[in-house]
């Protein structure tokens, strides 16, 4: 491609969401962030990312929630901006539409995801021929959950979670998600947080055994979070709905992320939504998905 030449076009992708099937918090790094130990998995629930090119010199943002930025604080915007800046294409000036779907605040990675999303869009519509680890690498720049969000699938990562060893797909499940009505600060959970006063940790190498024979239930009944131990007490609804989902269920909950949302494995349709259902009626922020794999890029 020509880098003078400007090409107006329109772009569609989709932002898969991503679970944390185990969170575990191993040291404090001399970097001044945490150690973390994780297995990312990326589920069907999705934002719509549509990106309309070729429209001036600068690069906004809008979506279906007034309050989300439209400059360079979306990481959507940053995502683009980089990508143009890192391959030396022209920038191609325009809008990132984003229907947001993945609950904000959540622990889910939906503005990582967003920003993957784009990463991976222009690099195919420009035929730049990122490879998957040069999309990584990219993506680093931009935060910790941005390089798994680039591909998605089932990964065992460690560090701030960039280091990432590719997994078996695990077996496919049903996964209902509830966020309560509050979401929680990432930076306040991590400063509550001990690592010498940790009591239970998640079944690590249980969870990769778990995947890599195919059982679900081996898997589910070792997530846990340790950050479930530090929540202070005005966010105690996230315990409330882990016993909600196992009562109706569930093979295993766990809150995902720093939170707030949480999740339970199925392994059949019709006890997902039928736990979707009962706890519909009590939180806005209810949804059903399914696992998914990587994505061949």
């Amino acid at each position: 491609m020509q880098k003078d030449k400007i090409v107006a076009m329109e772009l569609r992708e989709k932002a898969y969401a991503k679970l944390n099937l185990g969170l575990d918090v191993l040291r404090r790094m001399e970097n001044g962030y945490h150690e973390l130990l994780t297995v990312m998995q990326s589920v069907s629930l999705c934002d719509e990312i549509r990106l309309r090119l070729g429209g001036g010199e600068s690069i906004t943002a809008s979506t279906n929630l007034k309050y989300l930025p439209r400059g360079e604080k979306n990481l959507a915007v940053r995502a683009a901006l980089l990508f143009f800046n890192r391959t030396g294409l022209p920038l191609q000036g325009g809008e990132i539409e984003i229907v947001k779907n993945i609950p904000v605040g959540a622990g889910m990675a939906g503005g990582s995801s967003d920003a993957a999303a784009v990463l991976r869009a222009l690099n195919r519509a420009f035929k730049a021929n990122l490879s998957r680890s040069q999309l990584e690498e990219m993506a680093l720049e931009l935060g910790s959950d941005v390089p798994f969000c680039v591909a998605g699938g089932t990964a065992l990562c460690r560090g701030r979670g960039e280091i990432m060893t590719q997994l078996p797909p695990m077996p496919r499940c049903w996964v209902v998600v509830c966020k309560p009505s509050f979401s929680i600060s990432t930076p306040e959970l991590f400063s509550l947080i001990s690592c010498s006063k940790i009591k239970i940790r998640p079944d690590m190498d249980g969870i990769v055994k778990g995947i890599e024979r195919g059982d679900l239930t081996q898997i589910a009944r070792r997530i846990y979070n340790v950050f479930e131990d530090f929540l202070p007490p005005q966010y105690s609804e996230v315990r409330v709905i882990k016993s909600k989902l196992i009562n109706l269920g569930a093979l295993g909950a766990s809150m995902t992320g720093t939170g707030s949302a949480v999740y339970g494995l199925f392994d059949c349709h019709d006890g997902a939504r039928s736990a979707y259902d009962a706890l519909r009626r009590q939180y806005h922020e209810c949804f059903i998905a399914v696992t998914t794999e990587k994505l061949e890029l």
